[in-house]
C-alpha cells in the first residue's frame, strides 16, 4: 500500500462519484423528557449529508447525544423540528433499507433463539428460499456458518456481535448503522471487527454512519468524520479523511493518520472552544412555537482541510 495521500481535492472528487445524496438531516432538533418532568434540549440544528456508498463516523464529547442523534436519523424517534430524507422522501419510520447495529449485543440477540434464527428475523418476509440463502451467505460473511445452530450464550462476546452483523447484513441494506457496535470486546477482537466492518462495506457497497468515542477507529474506517459540540449538540466540523483504502495496521503508523486523529481530538478535548460556523437563522428553528432564540443558536456544519 502506498504512503502517498490523495489530495483534498480528490478525495472530494472520488466522494462526489458516489452519486446523489443518499440521506440528508437537515436542521435537526431532538429535546428528551427526564425525571424531574423537565425537558433536556439534547440536539440544535444538525445537518449532514451522507452519499451513497460513503462511511461516515461521528464523535463527540460523552453526553453530547450521538446515539439520541442515531435513533432520530433512523427512525426510532421522531425529531422536533427538522428533516431526514432518504433520497428525497421523508424518513418517519425504521425503513426497509436501513440496518443498525447496537452497542449491546446481549440484549439485541434472542438468547432463546439459535444463531440460525436470530438471523432469520431480518428476512423473515422474504421466501423461505431466499431467506435461507441470505442467512448463509451472511454467516458466511462473518464467519459463523459453523455456529448457526449454537444459542448467543454459548458463543464469546465478539462472536455475539459478529452475530448482530449477520442478521444487519442479510437484510441488503442501502445503508448500515452501528452504535458504538465494538465498544463492549476486547481491543485484538476489536481490531478484527473493525477490518471485518470494513471489508464488508467495501464488497457490498453500502454507505455506513457509525457513532463511537474511539476516535482512531472513526479515522480509520470513514471517508468523513462528523465532530459535535457538547449538548445540546451542533455540528462542529466535518473532518475529511484523505488515507488511502484498502486500509490496514500499517495506515495506522501512518504521520497523517496521527495528523487526523489530533485535528478530531481537538474539537472533542475543548469543544467549548469550537464554535460552528453561522447558518443563515431559521427563527424557531429550534425552539417551541412563540419563543425566539439569538441568532447564534442555530449552526450548520464546517469542513476542515489540511491543503
Amino acid at each position: 500500500m502506498s504512503d502517498t495521500c490523495p489530495s483534498p481535492a480528490q478525495v472530494t472528487a472520488g466522494l462526489a462519484a458516489h452519486g446523489p445524496a443518499l440521506l440528508e438531516v437537515s436542521g435537526l432538533c431532538k429535546s428528551l423528557p427526564i425525571a424531574d418532568g423537565t425537558v433536556l434540549e439534547v440536539s440544535r440544528d444538525i445537518t449532514f449529508t451522507l452519499r451513497a456508498g460513503e462511511f461516515m463516523s461521528i464523535v463527540g464529547p460523552s453526553g453530547a447525544g450521538k446515539t439520541t442523534l442515531l435513533r432520530t436519523v433512523s427512525g426510532l424517534i421522531q425529531p422536533d423540528r427538522g428533516s431526514v430524507m432518504h433520497r428525497g422522501q421523508a424518513v418517519r419510520q425504521v425503513p426497509s433499507w436501513l440496518s443498525i447495529v447496537f452497542q449491546e449485543y446481549n440484549k439485541s440477540l434472542f438468547p432463546w433463539l439459535t444463531v440460525r434464527k436470530n438471523v432469520m428475523l431480518a428476512v423473515h418476509s422474504q421466501p423461505k428460499a431466499e431467506a435461507r440463502q441470505r442467512m448463509a451467505e451472511a454467516l458466511n460473511l462473518v464467519g459463523l456458518y459453523d455456529f448457526a445452530d449454537r444459542y448467543p450464550w454459548e458463543l464469546s462476546g465478539g462472536m455475539q456481535q459478529r452475530v448482530a452483523l449477520a442478521r444487519a447484513m442479510a437484510s441488503h441494506p442501502e445503508l448500515l448503522m452501528m452504535d458504538e457496535p465494538f465498544a463492549s470486546v476486547d481491543a485484538l477482537t476489536r481490531a478484527h471487527l473493525e477490518n471485518m466492518v470494513q471489508r464488508l462495506w467495501a464488497e457490498a457497497g453500502f454507505a455506513a454512519l457509525l457513532v463511537t468515542h474511539d476516535i482512531g477507529e472513526a479515522v480509520y474506517l470513514s471517508d468523513r468524520v462528523l465532530a459535535l459540540s457538547s449538548r445540546p449538540s451542533t455540528v462542529l466540523a466535518e473532518i475529511l479523511v484523505d488515507l488511502p483504502r484498502p486500509r490496514d495496521r500499517a495506515t495506522r503508523a501512518l504521520p497523517r493518520f496521527y495528523e487526523l486523529c489530533n485535528q478530531v481530538l481537538s474539537y472533542i478535548e475543548n469543544p467549548e472552544e469550537r464554535e460552528p460556523a453561522a447558518a443563515p437563522h431559521h427563527p424557531s428553528a429550534c425552539s417551541p412555537a412563540g419563543t425566539s432564540r439569538p441568532d447564534l443558536s442555530c449552526h450548520r456544519k464546517v469542513v476542515v482541510r489540511d491543503d
